[in-house]
């Protein structure tokens, strides 16, 4: 694999970490206990069974609690201490060909994870405003849903899905911003002083 496919998978696999960073991990490392794909050195430890077990049960743990209206929103908090560096930490690695981590992929990977742990937590946060839960469960799947498709299609065809998740990534944020936008109007209206 060329160093710019490597860029990619690893900026792919950071934006999946600020979605699902466990369930990410898990995947990454199934893939190169399996011999689906050939590993980087800073990866390889990803494929021991502690960080299989550890990151499989976890991935679990957050399957759940993200089903939970508020208890998901808690978790997206909490969790933004893990998506980050997680995010920072795979992108890096997928660019270490003798296991050093630089500087530069773990920023880019940090970002690529703010941004999309920031784009679900801003969608999250106005699903939660509706008061039946059918509308987090389905985020929920979805995300699981994106998180598991977009390995598979980062691992096998990088560039596709690349070009698949910055498309997404922008339509999502314009229409959180719309909408967040549309409420706030709203929300100025209802409080506003009565016309003379």
């Amino acid at each position: 694999m060329t160093e710019a496919h490597l860029f990619v998978i690893g900026l792919l696999l950071a934006w999946m970490a600020g979605i699902r960073a466990y369930l990410t991990v898990f995947g990454v490392g199934l893939a190169g206990l399996l011999g689906w794909v050939e590993l980087p050195p800073a990866l390889q430890a990803t494929q021991s069974w502690w960080v299989l077990g550890t990151s499989g049960a976890l991935a679990l743990a957050e399957f759940f609690a993200d089903k939970i209206p508020g208890v998901d929103s808690v978790w997206d908090l909490l969790q933004t201490l893990a998506r980050i560096p997680a995010g920072a930490f795979l992108a890096a690695a997928a660019l270490s060909p003798d296991g050093s981590l630089g500087a530069g992929a773990l920023a880019a990977g940090a970002g690529a994870a703010l941004a999309s742990h920031a784009l679900k937590s801003g969608a999250r946060a106005l699903l939660n405003t509706s008061p039946e839960p059918a509308s987090n469960w389905v985020a929920s799947v979805a995300e699981d849903t994106v998180v598991v498709g977009g390995l598979a299609l980062a691992l096998a065809h990088p560039w596709i899905a690349l070009v698949l998740v910055v498309g997404f990534s922008v339509l999502g944020a314009l229409l959180v911003w719309w909408i967040w936008r549309t409420l706030a109007r709203g929300v100025r209206r209802l409080f506003a002083p009565p016309a003379a």
